[in-house]
């Protein structure tokens, strides 16, 4: 599994649920044993790697938001404003 294909499964899952969580991506990869997708944050938590993140981004630039707070990405709505931030 690579970032790319990782990135695929994410936008799937989106696709499917409306949303994904971050945990449950890092769950994923932990459990396909490719946690070099991943990274240490600030806090010492694992957390979606750069790789995947550029792969992600790149599917979904316009189409998917980042919500901060609870950590998870969701199909952009017309109130959202320009960026790949979300308020909720």
């Amino acid at each position: 599994m690579e970032a790319n294909e990782v990135a695929h499964w994410m936008l799937a899952q989106i696709d499917k649920d409306g949303c994904i969580y971050q945990d449950d991506v890092v769950d994923h990869l932990v459990k396909a044993r490719r946690e070099d997708l991943l990274r240490e944050n600030a806090d010492g938590n694992q957390v979606v790697g750069k790789e995947v993140l550029a792969a992600f981004r790149k599917l979904t630039e316009s189409t998917v938001v980042w919500v901060k707070p609870d950590r998870y990405w969701r199909w952009r709505v017309k109130e959202d404003e320009p960026g790949r931030d979300a308020r909720g």
